[in-house]
């Protein structure tokens, strides 16, 4: 299947590899690559979150 979307390949060890899977199957996702786009998202959404609720350093 074709896309317009950039890719690249990532290497993960096997622990991670397994969380990924898991995530995967318990939230249905047809292919690995949808999993860790989903993960990825929901982690810049938690980072962007937290950055959001630190307060600037006092000088």
């Amino acid at each position: 299947m074709a896309t317009d979307r950039p890719r690249y390949t990532v290497s993960v060890d096997p622990e991670l590899f397994q969380r990924i899977e898991d995530f995967r199957f318990e939230h249905r996702f047809q292919t690995r690559s949808e999993a860790t786009v989903e993960l990825i998202r929901l982690g810049l959404e938690a980072l962007e979150k937290s950055e959001a609720g630190e307060k600037p350093a006092k000088k």
